[in-house]
This record gives structure tokens, sequence and C-alpha cells, in this order.
């Protein structure tokens, strides 16, 4: 497996979907905060998705999920898919992204790139043993966040 980029700027300056689930029941959602590194001898993803949303659901119940990188051509769709929940409307179908399935998750057919990835582990961010600043910057009020770290098992 090879992946060549500049991994500060994969989350930040691309458009990313984390999607978890399989082809009968998915969810996705744009990310901007993440990590790629090596944890425990093998290459991980690390994500972080806050307890409200619904794709979280999925994360916890599935044992893969996927990154998929797009190019810029995708913001208006990425956006849509960011903005509103897999609760409360088909936002798969309105995006008009084109579901695509891989061993134990889902991608899409227009992504760059996509990082198949085997859950390792899930923790809770814990605003209490963060800097106050940020603490009080980013939870004051909202969700938490939890952390998600998934081997890469393969890049598509």
């Amino acid at each position: 497996m090879e992946f060549n980029t500049d991994i500060f700027a994969q989350y930040n300056k691309k458009w990313a979907l984390l999607t978890a689930g399989d082809n009968d029941s998915f969810n996705t959602m744009t990310i901007s905060w993440g990590g790629l590194g090596t944890l425990w001898n093998k290459p991980v993803v690390t994500a972080y998705v806050r307890t409200s949303r619904y794709t979280h659901e999925f994360l916890d119940n599935n044992d893969y999920f996927t990154v998929s990188f797009f190019p810029e051509e995708y913001k208006k769709q990425l956006g849509l898919l960011g903005s509103k929940s897999g609760r409360d409307m088909d936002k798969i179908h309105d995006s008009g992204l084109t579901p695509k399935s891989v061993d134990g998750s889902v991608t899409f057919e227009e992504a760059e790139v996509t990082l198949l990835c085997k859950k390792l582990m899930r923790q809770r961010l814990e605003p209490s043993s963060m800097n106050p600043e940020i603490a009080k910057q980013f939870y004051e009020g909202e969700a938490e966040h939890d952390m998600y770290i998934g081997e890469v098992v393969e890049i598509l």
C-alpha cells in the first residue's frame, strides 16, 4: 500500500467523507479533523466524531469504515453531506454521489482516494482533560467527540 500526500493538508484542505455501515444501511459525513500515521506497528487513520452525529451510531455498530477524499468539484455535494442529517432525509440520494461497496463498508465512485479501515478502538475525548481554552471553544454546550482509530487495510 502506498499513499503519498501532504498529511497536514489532506484533512484540512481536501474534502473528505467518513462513512460507516454496509450497502443495506450506512451513513456518511464530512470531516476535517483527523490524522494519518502509525500506531501499534500499523498504518492508521484517526477520526473524531461528535456523539450526537448519526454516523457515530454506524461507527459503533460496524467493524469497518472508510475515509474518502474528493476533488474540489464535489464541494457542494460534500457540504450537503456535512450539514444535513441522515436521520432526517436521504442525504446520500440528494447529494447525487454514487455509493460503492468495499469490503465491509461503503465509499463513493467519485472519490479520488479511499482508505478502508478496520476499527481498532474508540475513546471519548473528555473536555476535563483538555486545555481549558480548547474545552471552552469546542465543547461548551456541545456534544463531545469520540476518537476512532482504524487500521488502513486497503487504499482504493
